[in-house]
């Protein structure tokens, strides 16, 4: 990461902004309650037993948990912090991530408590590059008060970004082609789905082999598939990233109607939303000027 100062206009209009309001007679939409820190323990497996009992104690680091306004938001936050977002996003910094918190805590939270808080834009960084893109990086303040009473200070900081171009992804891995199965990729090539026929016994198969594995006869011939067919398992990727692929992305086991199934990705819906049993549909998809795959586009009904 480096700092850009030279000719940074917008970094000098986004300075105007430190030491402005970002949040004036905020509320917590709750009071600090029991089943709330009941639920934070259970889920970071926290057994202190400070957090339970009559004399219970919220965890400390529960502290943005009684201030945080929700999806519908506080309607406490400010014309200055809405205008600074705004600078940003037209200056193209329309990316955001949050880097890292700051927490002092001066005494416990206990159910019962009702918070009320006040945040200002503490600082607001010149230009910076890092390897997301390059953007400003932008620190509010929250002072966290119980009936008047400071309890604690939260600096939560974000990075406002412009995304760096995306490098293009390398060329697609080439299938391995032998004998046994150049046949199917010259159909692959024509846009026919080729599944390979024992012509002593008839059982398809999938993928193409030398000889049949129902009866073990070397003679075949092929059928031309439908290209119908249903998801019949599925993952879905995220993780290593491998070159020329973009996770994350589903892989699906697709069961065709001539009865064989083949590995393929699924197409035309959002990962998160394949499901056994979806319809898919053949389509042959050009990955660049010398190669074309199979895959399968959903059916919506």
């Amino acid at each position: 990461m480096r700092e850009e100062q030279v000719g940074d206009e917008l970094g000098a209009r986004l300075k105007e902004y430190e030491g402005c309001p970002a949040a004036v007679a905020g509320t917590g939409k709750d009071p600090v309650n029991a089943p709330m820190i009941r639920h934070w323990c259970e889920a970071l497996g926290d057994t202190n037993p400070a957090y339970t009992g009559p004399d219970a104690i919220a965890p400390p680091t529960m502290l943005q948990t009684w201030t945080m306004g929700g999806l519908s938001g506080h309607r406490g936050r400010t014309g200055a912090y809405q205008e600074l977002l705004g600078l940003l996003d037209a200056a193209g910094c329309t990316a955001v991530v949050a880097t890292d918190c700051e927490q002092e805590y001066l005494r416990p939270l206990r159910p019962g408590d009702e918070v009320t808080f006040d945040a200002v834009i503490e600082e607001v960084s010149g230009r910076r590059t890092t390897r997301l893109g390059t953007g400003y990086f932008v620190t509010t303040r929250t002072d966290v008060r119980v009936a008047g009473e400071p309890v604690a200070t939260h600096r939560f900081r974000i990075l406002k970004y412009a995304p760096a171009p995306r490098a293009p992804l390398p060329r697609r891995p080439r299938p391995v082609v032998n004998r046994d199965n150049a046949g199917f990729w010259r159909g692959v090539a024509e846009h026919r789905l080729l599944i390979q026929r024992c012509t002593a016994c008839g059982t398809p198969r999938h993928p193409w082999l030398p000889g049949c594995n129902a009866c073990g006869s070397p003679d075949w011939d092929t059928v031309e598939a439908s290209g119908e067919g249903t998801v019949h398992s599925y993952v879905v990727l995220h993780h290593p990233p491998f070159p020329a692929f973009d996770p994350p992305y589903a892989v699906g086991l697709i069961e065709l109607a001539e009865g064989v199934r083949m590995v393929s990705n699924v197409v035309g819906v959002p990962y998160d939303e394949v499901r056994i049993g979806l319809p898919v549909r053949l389509e042959f998809q050009r990955c660049d000027e010398e190669l074309t795959v199979p895959v399968f586009r959903a059916v919506r009904r």
